[in-house]
């Protein structure tokens, strides 16, 4: 049974984010502030469920949320400051999205920024422990795929329609046929060492 809030303020918002692991395309966050009247049996956290349960809650989180942002963070950019930097400026854009301005911020993880001056506490599993962190982690999911799903028209090679970027087999056989591509992430190992790539 996922917990409703962690402070005891009206505007608790939750935040997490998808594609951290991934070989290309973005880094992308959701935040997300739920009534406290908020309640739904199906949702856990995104990766718990199944493609068609988080497409079902999707529509739901955001009828229901106070307020919601989604935010992509792309390859360009996480190429500059670092994935882990990355990760955190996605979340702090989804904030910004957010009206009401949220109180209090819980985040999916252990490492985060300050957001001005908004008390903040890391919870590692946030997103199997409280409602408006799984919420996020549906949106951010649900949001990704759609972009990851538009890009693999682009470049079907890769199937990423299916693996979503991240680094599977498939999508590591077809990196050393095809090489890269401009969604790739260049900072990452996208090959295993011994597998050199002439750029």
């Amino acid at each position: 049974m996922l917990l409703k809030s962690h402070s005891k303020v009206n505007f608790e918002c939750g935040t997490d984010e998808a594609g951290r692991g991934c070989l290309a395309g973005p880094v992308t966050a959701a935040a997300v502030i739920l009534p406290k009247s908020f309640k739904n049996a199906i949702l856990n956290d995104s990766k718990q469920l199944s493609e068609k349960k988080r497409e079902l809650l999707k529509p739901v989180i955001e009828l229901d949320a106070l307020t919601f942002g989604v935010a992509h963070v792309y390859q360009e950019e996480i190429d500059q400051i670092n994935i882990l930097n990355a990760s955190i400026l996605a979340m702090h854009r989804s904030i910004d999205k957010l009206n009401p301005i949220p109180e209090y911020i819980i985040v999916d993880g252990n490492k985060f920024k300050p957001y001005n001056n908004i008390p903040f506490e890391t919870i590692i599993k946030g997103d199997g422990k409280y409602l408006s962190i799984a919420a996020a982690s549906v949106l951010a999911k649900t949001y990704r795929d759609e972009y990851m799903n538009q890009i693999h028209e682009e470049f079907p090679m890769y199937n990423w329609k299916k693996n979503k970027g991240y680094p599977t087999k498939e999508h590591r056989e077809a990196i050393k046929k095809y090489g890269i591509t401009k969604y790739h992430r260049k900072s990452f190992r996208l090959l295993p060492e011994q597998l050199k790539l002439d750029l």
